[in-house]
């Protein structure tokens, strides 16, 4: 089964739903190599005008932040879209050099607006209002493009919390183009369903310093034939010898309840039905639909259509497992299809 196929599947065909998040500005004649090299994709050879989509890792490869990085003949706007950009500007800031020349702006906030159905094939932007074609999945579909807003506030115009590394400011609407004001807005909670189904990965349930992009299903963010950059080395060694250990999953119990949703919880182990474990559940959505989410399944369960959610004995929810609709497979041998760059 796939997300697609599951039943009471209330996601319209058409919407619109707008996230906050950080746009960090590098201007400097070694803007592009600094952030190829701090990053998992091809910058420096991306020429003027392209949307790279980039995974920021640590040295061993562990998950950060998800960004775009917009490349400009001045420089390039990092757009933090998934992950904090209060501490990746930190990580950059640490590993900048005197001899670099390269000024990296501070967090500053926008939005990003997504949506399901069709575009327009010329669609109305203006100088605050980017479209995006970054060639990923950014939980709208993997050729689907997103919409820049540069500023504070929100495309709805409500209010947005602290949770992207600068300070909370008075939200406004934005002038959003007239083909996207025609969309309904998904609630807080179809915007959820959308993620987990499609499995793009958010702060801290995937995105965290247990995970790799090639667990997440983000093959299609990493180049590995670009050459020397942070993590490379790990990646690499994962690609060659088939080094993934476990995958995100999508899953879904068809009973609810207090007792299943505890059973259910983010950091509850999974295990077989014939016994051992299986992995772990690392979201979890609660709706008039049921219970649904993502879990990082272990390899030797990759194959099993369900799964047993909750404490070894009494009181385990039987779940119904699939792979995200978003999902990329992880390279496999040197020099994999992950590579783009």
């Amino acid at each position: 089964m796939t997300p697609d196929a599951l039943p009471n599947a209330t996601l319209p065909a058409a919407a619109r739903w707008s996230t906050p998040i950080s746009r960090i500005r590098l201007e400097g004649a070694d803007a592009r190599r600094f952030l190829h090299g701090q990053s998992s994709q091809a910058i420096e050879l991306a020429p003027p005008g392209a949307c790279v989509a980039t995974c920021l890792i640590s040295p061993t490869a562990r998950m950060r932040a998800l960004a775009l990085a917009c490349i400009e003949e001045s420089g390039i706007d990092l757009l933090v879209v998934a992950g904090e950009g209060g501490p990746v500007h930190q990580a950059l800031d640490r590993v900048l050099f005197p001899a670099d020349r390269v000024r990296l702006g501070p967090p500053q906030p926008a939005t990003l607006v997504r949506w399901l159905g069709a575009t327009p094939e010329a669609p109305e932007t203006s100088e605050t209002a980017r479209l995006l074609r970054p060639g990923v999945d950014l939980g709208a579909g993997r050729h689907q493009p997103a919409l820049l807003l540069v500023g504070s506030g929100s495309a709805s115009g409500s209010p947005q919390a602290d949770i992207h590394g600068y300070p909370e400011q008075e939200a406004f609407p934005h002038p959003l183009p007239a083909w996207l004001q025609a969309l309904p807005e998904l609630t807080a909670e179809q915007r959820e369903r959308q993620r987990l189904r499609q499995g793009f990965p958010a702060a801290p349930g995937e995105l965290n310093d247990s995970t790799n992009p090639f667990e997440l299903g983000l093959a299609d963010w990493v180049s590995l034939s670009k050459g020397c950059y942070v993590g490379q080395e790990t990646l690499a060694k994962l690609a060659t010898y088939d080094g993934v250990k476990q995958q995100l999953r999508h899953w879904r119990a068809p009973r609810t309840g207090p007792a299943a949703a505890d059973a259910c919880a983010p950091g509850m182990p999974l295990h077989q039905t014939a016994g051992g474990r299986a992995g772990v559940i690392t979201s979890m959505l609660a709706s008039a639909d049921g219970l649904e989410g993502l879990a990082l399944v272990r390899r030797s369960a990759l194959e099993d259509g369900e799964l047993l959610a909750g404490e070894a004995g009494a009181g385990q929810i039987r779940l119904e497992i699939c792979i995200p609709a978003g999902f990329v497979e992880p390279p496999v041998g040197a020099g994999g299809e992950a590579g783009r760059g």
